[in-house]
């Protein structure tokens, strides 16, 4: 067969016949009585493999290697197509998602395009202080996407304080994208989230950390505890006194207790949690200690006399610190 039909056979292109043929991919088995290139039905069927491999990403020096080598196995190979694709595919993936922030900050003129593709670098940058400088500077030209993955991937505190600022102050949409962050498999993106959503501002922010109090992570349901307490939220006592049960961030929980107690109605629930806990906790002595000192800030009647009791306990350490509590009462 002459290399016109097989260009009309096989699709590829006497030219490109050509090229295989000075490659050495596909040689023509024989020639004419006139010296034109003849092509046998073996050479037709290694153009097929040839092209069946350009297909799945080879290229001509692998297809070469692919075919000639009788002891070549492709799986090597296939195994770096994926990786080299894999990365094709995060670096195309990264340009769009820069390109959708770009294009979100509706931007004027190529100046503004600029800018904000200059802001995003920044964003990205090894520096801490460009990172900073960025946060604080320009915070209104940033996307808020760009804001909340910044924030959750940051492990610089300086920066992330300032990101969790420009993040606050970027308008909507931020508390949603944070949340996504409390689902993260790592414990510090979960951290950065819980710890961002504490400082958002508004009712989207407090009903998420509400529903953080729930979360299989001490430390989130921690973080928004402590948040919800300064905010007057009682649904929040129950983990703060989890948290000075298990003296995880004790002192700041306690604070929190304080700030709930309010008013004497407030006040008297969280010393019935307190007490309770006092009676259940019998195993754990350093607990029921903590829990004792934590009735200190609690003001009212109910808290006094559960300190009173406390001077009889069995453990002389809590009697103890019940009697040095009521002391610093008595004083205030």
């Amino acid at each position: 067969m002459l290399i016109g039909e097989v260009a009309r056979r096989s699709g590829v292109s006497a030219r490109m016949l050509r090229h295989y043929e000075s490659l050495g991919l596909v040689r023509p088995s024989g020639r004419t009585g006139s010296g034109y290139r003849e092509y046998s039905g073996a050479d037709i069927q290694r153009i097929m493999h040839v092209e069946s491999l350009r297909a799945v990403g080879l290229s001509l020096r692998e297809i070469r290697r692919a075919l000639d080598d009788p002891g070549f196995t492709p799986s090597a190979l296939v195994d770096d197509l994926i990786r080299r694709t894999r990365e094709r595919i995060a670096a195309e993936t990264e340009l769009l998602t820069r390109l959708h922030r770009v294009h979100a900050t509706d931007p004027a003129g190529w100046e503004d395009v600029l800018q904000v593709v200059t802001l995003l670098r920044a964003l990205g940058s090894p520096s801490a202080d460009a990172r900073q400088r960025a946060a604080l500077a320009s915070a209104d030209e940033i996307p808020v996407e760009a804001l909340a993955e910044a924030v959750l991937g940051e492990s610089d505190p300086n920066v992330a304080g300032a990101l969790r600022w420009a993040l606050a102050r970027s308008g909507g949409g931020g508390p949603a994208l944070l949340a996504e962050g409390l689902g993260s498999p790592v414990a510090a993106v979960r951290e950065r989230a819980v710890r961002s959503l504490a400082g958002m501002p508004g009712g989207e922010a407090t009903a998420l950390l509400r529903d953080a109090l729930a979360h299989p992570d001490a430390v989130v349901r921690g973080h928004a505890a402590l948040a919800l307490g300064t905010l007057g939220e009682a649904d929040a006592v129950p983990t703060l006194v989890d948290m000075i049960v298990a003296g995880r961030n004790d002192t700041a929980a306690a604070d929190a207790l304080t700030v709930l107690a309010c008013d004497d109605a407030a006040a008297d629930r969280i010393t019935a949690v307190l007490v309770d806990r006092l009676a259940h906790d019998t195993a754990h002595a350093s607990a029921r200690g903590r829990l004792t000192q934590a009735l200190e800030g609690v003001p009212g009647t109910a808290a006094s006399r559960a300190l009173g009791d406390l001077l009889h306990d069995a453990d002389r350490a809590v009697a103890l610190t019940a009697a040095y509590v009521l002391r610093l009462r008595d004083v205030g």
